[in-house]
């Protein structure tokens, strides 16, 4: 069977393309692991439209009830694409699971995973003090000591994020200075509120039920027995040290910039032919559930009007 267009991924960027794509009356299968995107696993998402506050759990269900809701729409959940591949003027999409489907179109929605620091305590008390997403959770800690690991400019920015309501902020980061853009760097000293460790490498993060502090080496000075550890109690913290797209499936079929993001015009549109791609696997700066979501819609009207011209 010929699909008009195959979506993959279903956070916000693809739940839009799959709700503007199947309401175009063209013929849409949307491919995803689970839906709801990195904002799933948040706590609280305060910043969706429409939705003063709302559990990342929640925030999931709603979306997947939308999208379920469209007449016509096939949906495979809990698959994974493993390979998409250029046929003639068409594409076929693999999963890992084996199966393969055709298209005329794909949108690539994949979105992408915050990189980890991959130690102890991080997966036990993420959405328990330990973040991702400054934007989304900075509120959650209003008078509370919370520490920034990272400081290039999305390091910054969450420290930026976290001025109005933390009442303490430690920026750590495994080098000797500061990373990200110096005028950042001036806002953020201004405030009284912000202590920068250098040359730190974090070991574990801690706590009970939520964050109590996380321990850590500072590579300078060395003691006789070697490395010092200490401890630091905060109440959150949040990790900025980058996010790796999901595009591992694409191989070299569409343009990507130095970060491996796929590069998209201002209609979502790569530079392959019949592949548009939306939401935090593109180049775009912001990455928000609101802009994805309107990412999303752009590309399956972008599509659409691909398939009009063939």
């Amino acid at each position: 069977m010929l699909y008009d267009t195959i979506i993959i991924g279903a956070g916000p960027a693809g739940c839009a393309a799959a709700i503007y794509a199947t309401r175009k009356k063209i013929k849409t299968m949307l491919i995803t692991e689970s839906f709801g995107g990195q904002s799933s696993a948040s706590s609280v998402v305060e910043n969706w439209l429409g939705e003063k506050s709302i559990s990342g759990f929640e925030f999931a269900r709603k979306i997947e009830e939308h999208v379920r809701s469209q007449k016509d729409l096939e949906i495979l959940v809990n698959k994974k694409v493993s390979l998409i591949e250029k046929a003639c003027n068409n594409f076929i999409i693999k999963l890992e699971s084996g199966e393969e489907f055709e298209s005329k179109t794909v949108i690539v929605t994949a979105g992408g995973n915050h990189r980890k620091l991959n130690i102890p305590g991080e997966k036990e008390f993420n959405g328990k003090g330990v973040a991702y997403c400054s934007t989304c959770d900075a509120p959650m800690f209003k008078n509370k000591k919370v520490a920034v690991i990272g400081t290039g400019n999305a390091g910054l920015e969450a420290v930026i994020d976290l001025l109005n309501y933390a009442s303490k902020i430690y920026m750590i980061d495994i080098s000797s200075e500061i990373q990200g853009d110096k005028i950042l760097e001036q806002k953020i000293f201004q405030s009284g509120k912000v202590e920068f460790f250098s040359e730190v490498k974090i070991l574990e993060i801690y706590g009970d039920k939520f964050v109590q502090g996380i321990k850590y080496i500072n590579k300078n000075p060395l003691t006789s027995s070697g490395q010092a550890q200490s401890n630091l109690e905060v109440q959150g913290v949040f990790v900025e040290i980058g996010s790796v797209p999901n595009i591992d499936f694409l191989n070299n079929l569409v343009g990507k910039d130095k970060f491996n993001y796929i590069k998209t015009n201002k209609n979502q549109i790569t530079n392959q032919p019949g592949i548009f791609a939306a939401g935090d696997i593109t180049d775009r700066i912001y990455k928000q559930n609101n802009i994805a979501a309107g990412d999303g819609a752009v590309a399956a009207l972008s599509a659409f009007d691909y398939l009009k011209k063939l």
